[in-house]
């Protein structure tokens, strides 16, 4: 039996945040009941990466009931209304103020089913000079000041995945979770309010305060701004690998296996960790005239003899045949796609992953998903 087996979540959701927390909730038993408007989400638009579909859909989608709901009729109100009425949870992204004018404050839901767990997500929250404003996963990333960091020294940069969206779908997935253990204990349910903005100014909180204390952060790209030397540098036959050099133990077995000039260490412009950040640029010079000497596979053989920490610096391409990339099979509209595994590996327990919905293919809530799909 599912941890979730039982529960009853409906998805007033749309994009990426609300889906990523609720196709979680799915995977660990829940019944998701997912309400799209006739034509859709929209993120089923995004690309056509997964057979001609979304990539984003495909992802965070499996596993869920779609039932078409048109919330602009008072049938489709009235429909929500009885969905709502027999439901555990209630997730929703839509535009702030949207539910309320349909009908659906939550007032009104708090007052009328008291073990409601209601999870709302917002950009900015519900109050505020920005409450209103409208909030995607970039803008977030450069008004939360992320983008700022991020990068080379050229410009800023928007970090390679939506970070903000994803942080937030797993920020309500834990709150939900924490709210149903809490229903366990006092029968009440509860009222989340998560906004996009809110979980990146966590999220950002050691660069925040180092900024504070009037050491702002620098964009590095792949170097860090405090340990050296902390890299990347190419190979003789042109592959990048990235090294990570925490402490003068492992400073010294990288001189001595790796460059070859164990006296470097005693050198004062080399001696601890100030000294490297502060003659950086040396520092990287001589590792890197170094590597440049071996071929990659010479040069992972070194790393790993040293037991430096290590890392290529990979493409997609890469990660495609990676040796610890695990999969999962998962049921379409236009056939299995495989894709990334969960992270979470249950010891002992198989999970196994539900299809994902063509739009309202369950026309009321007692269809269960097509076809389930196995990890491997």
């Amino acid at each position: 039996m599912l941890p979730l087996q039982g529960i009853k979540v409906i998805a007033v959701e749309q994009a990426v945040a609300a889906p990523f927390c609720s196709s979680r909730l799915a995977d660990a038993g829940a019944e998701v009941i997912k309400v799209e408007r006739p034509e859709g989400d929209f993120a089923r638009g995004y690309d056509a990466a997964a057979k001609g579909q979304s990539s984003y859909f495909v992802w965070l989608n499996r596993g869920k009931q779609s039932m078409v709901v048109d919330l602009a009729t008072k049938e489709g109100r009235e429909q929500l209304e009885e969905l709502i009425a027999g439901a555990d949870i209630l997730l929703q992204n839509l535009k702030p103020g949207s539910m309320d004018k349909l009908g659906f404050s939550l007032e009104r839901l708090r007052k009328d089913y008291p073990k409601l767990i209601c999870c709302t997500i917002t950009g900015y929250g519900d109050s505020g000079p920005y409450a209103h404003r409208k909030a995607y996963d970039l803008l977030i990333q450069a008004e939360s000041g992320l983008a700022s960091i991020t990068g080379g020294a050229d410009g800023p940069s928007r970090v390679g995945l939506s970070i903000v969206d994803i942080a937030t779908g797993a920020t309500a997935h834990a709150a939900i979770l924490e709210a149903l253990i809490g229903r366990g204990r006092t029968g009440q349910g509860a009222d989340i309010r998560i906004s996009m903005f809110d979980v990146m100014a966590d999220w950002l909180t050691v660069p925040l305060l180092n900024s504070e204390a009037g050491n702002p952060p620098k964009r590095m790209g792949l170097a860090h701004p405090s340990i050296a030397p902390y890299g990347v540098f190419r190979s003789k036959d042109g592959k990048d690998i990235l090294i990570s050099i925490q402490s003068e133990r492992e400073w010294k077995k990288l001189c001595a296996e790796v460059l070859g000039q164990p006296d470097l260490p005693n050198d004062p412009r080399f001696a601890n960790m100030v000294e490297r950040v502060r003659n950086r640029a040396l520092t990287d010079k001589i590792v890197g005239d170094s590597f440049a000497t071996m071929t990659r596979d010479e040069l992972l053989k070194r790393l790993s003899h040293a037991d430096i920490a290590f890392a290529e610096v990979n493409t997609m391409a890469d990660l495609t045949v990676h040796p610890h990339l695990r999969r999962i099979e998962v049921d379409t509209p236009k056939g299995v796609v495989t894709y990334p595994a969960p992270a979470a590996i249950v010891v002992g327990e198989e999970r196994h992953y539900g299809a994902v919905p063509a739009i309202g293919e369950h026309k009321d809530t007692s269809e269960a998903p097509r076809a389930r799909a196995k990890s491997s």
